[in-house]
């Protein structure tokens, strides 16, 4: 049975606002565990007014204090947002609180527009940017205890570190630090065989991890008929064009027919962007399952579901739980 995750955005619909989608997010949560998810992964962006979870750190410990046994984390923070220190500090005191239950993503992406991300106080996103790998080592350090100054909580605590990417940038990172690795295989899927190959090939074991260990985004719609499926990932599509017009919005309810709606520039980019995707019913959804395992070979898949309607949402969380249990 391969493990699966949530990867959630704490979608704020339309009509509905954050504290309706953080409500959602910690019931999602609860079912999550119940149906026997192995983590439960929350994302930071900013100025983006369908996602309610940019204060992530925050959004975590109101996850995990609603659980009781699933592994509540980042995927990911976008350290160059932040000093490593705040960070050290913050996933300690979530560790503190939560032992054994917190993991840590890290990004390089701003998880922003530039505008945004100058409002954050960032000097160069380009230098800042680079600066990557040095800032990640930096954080380490912090849990370790190795430098003068000291994350008090953090210092000499076990929080799990997980490299992100959507490039074959993330995966020589991970490689070479010995790291768990996630692509964004969910909505950037291009080079994702590449990294998968590359992080594989030059995985160097660290204290962390003694084998390279890949974790891939999924999407899933999943719904007892095929075209219910196809109706719910409609919200998604109509996100996707929108953020790609540069009018990102709360997530959009279903529309009949939406895809008619689309240029072929549109269809072409959206069939690339979320190729990655399983949409139907339990026979359907679990052919798209086997299919993208056996391609890939991946460890643990991340499923992110971007539905309307909270009730099918947790539908189509409970529908992969359970194809999940005959995934090998």
């Amino acid at each position: 049975m391969i493990p699966l995750s949530v990867l959630d955005l704490s979608p704020i619909v339309e009509g509905g606002d954050a504290a309706q989608a953080l409500h959602n997010t910690l019931d999602l949560a609860r079912h999550a565990e119940r149906w026997g998810y192995r983590r439960y992964w929350l994302a930071e962006h900013h100025n983006m007014p369908g996602i309610a979870s940019a204060a992530t750190s925050v959004v975590i410990g109101h996850v995990a204090g609603g659980t009781r046994t699933i592994r509540v984390g980042a995927g990911g923070i976008m350290l160059p947002n932040h000093s490593p220190l705040a960070i050290a500090e913050q996933f300690g005191t979530l560790e503190s609180l939560y032992p054994g239950r917190i993991d840590l993503g890290l990004g390089r992406a701003p998880g922003s527009d530039g505008l945004t991300a100058r409002a954050m106080r960032r000097n160069s996103l380009v230098d800042e940017a680079e600066a990557f790998p040095q800032d990640v080592l930096e954080l380490i350090a912090y849990f370790r205890d190795l430098g003068p100054v000291r994350a008090v909580p953090g210092a000499g605590l076990h929080v799990p570190i997980w490299i992100l990417g959507s490039s074959t940038f993330g995966a020589q990172l991970a490689a070479a630090l010995g790291l768990p690795y996630s692509f964004a295989s969910h909505f950037a899927p291009a080079q994702m065989m590449q990294a998968i190959e590359l992080y594989r090939a030059q995985f160097q074991p660290s204290e962390q991890l003694a084998r390279p260990y890949v974790m891939l985004g999924f999407n899933v719609f999943a719904a007892d008929r095929d075209e219910e499926a196809r109706l719910l990932f409609t919200s998604l599509q109509q996100a996707f064009v929108n953020l790609r017009r540069g009018q990102p919005g709360p997530l959009p309810p279903p529309s009949p027919g939406f895809e008619d709606q689309l240029s072929p520039t549109e269809r072409a980019m959206i069939a690339q962007a979320l190729s990655c995707t399983a949409v139907g019913s339990p026979d359907t959804v679990r052919l798209g399952l086997e299919s993208f395992i056996s391609r890939t070979g991946a460890d643990e898949l991340i499923v992110t579901s971007q539905i309307f309607d909270h009730p099918a949402r947790l539908r189509s969380y409970e529908i992969t739980a359970m194809i999940a249990q005959h995934l090998g």
